[in-house]
């Protein structure tokens, strides 16, 4: 079973995908780590993110190891995904392994789950279950203050806001798979939510459609390969 979560920055979607994860067996991947690995690669090069050139060299150059560095939480990297990620070649670059893993997860899980800005759309398009989570930006911007404060950064609520709202603009506009809710995604508005609260929705989203999928089975042998 494959599980497609997208939304904008600090809607809450890493922390649902990974209690699905640890509920229901399923390999966890954060797909925007593999673009902040990128981002801050290109930095590390001294290079510019929104360079295409220096973006796609790193992309391709990519050690799966720089995925468990800290310095993927911080500030700078996701503002340097969100310049790499408009790169098409990055993407193309990124999208292969992003598909390997959900049609193929480590074992013993018996599925995936993926969030990121367009798993529903692009990478995994025939995914059993999308859900697009959100949130207002002032609300997100709150969240990821007292997430650096808690840190020991000397966060400012207005100038994580700006931020937001430039990585939105900047995700949805993007001409390479931009930020959009798949036509078949379950919207969950986190604004008002608590992480319980939105995990027990998604949780039931799950299991209806794991018990439609294994009414099913026997139908599925003609389907295509996913993702």
């Amino acid at each position: 079973m494959i599980v497609a979560i997208d939304g904008p920055a600090g809607a809450g979607k890493g922390t649902l995908a990974r209690r699905l994860a640890r509920e229901f067996n399923l390999a966890y991947l954060d797909t925007g780590a593999l673009y902040r690995a990128v981002g801050v690669r290109v930095l590390e090069m001294g290079a510019d993110p929104a360079d295409p050139a220096s973006a796609a060299h790193a992309a391709r150059t990519l050690d799966p190891s720089s995925l468990e560095s800290a310095r993927l939480r911080d500030e700078d990297a996701g503002d340097a995904a969100s310049k790499v990620a408009a790169v098409p070649e990055v993407r193309a670059a990124l999208l292969e392994f992003q598909r390997g893993f959900a049609k193929a997860p480590p074992s013993p899980c018996t599925g995936a789950v993926l969030d990121g800005r367009d798993i529903g759309t692009v990478v995994c398009p025939h995914a059993d279950l999308k859900l697009y989570v959100t949130a207002s930006a002032e609300e997100r911007a709150r969240r990821r203050t007292l997430e650096l404060q808690e840190k020991g950064f000397d966060a400012i609520q207005e100038r994580v806001l700006a931020d937001i709202i430039a990585r939105d603009e900047r995700d949805r506009d993007r001409t390479a798979a931009p930020l959009a809710e798949a036509r078949d995604a379950f919207v969950l508005d986190t604004t008002e939510m608590d992480a319980d609260t939105v995990f027990g929705l998604a949780a039931a989203l799950f299991r209806s459609r794991a018990d439609q999928l294994a009414e099913t089975e026997p139908e599925k042998s003609g389907k295509p390969d996913r993702p």
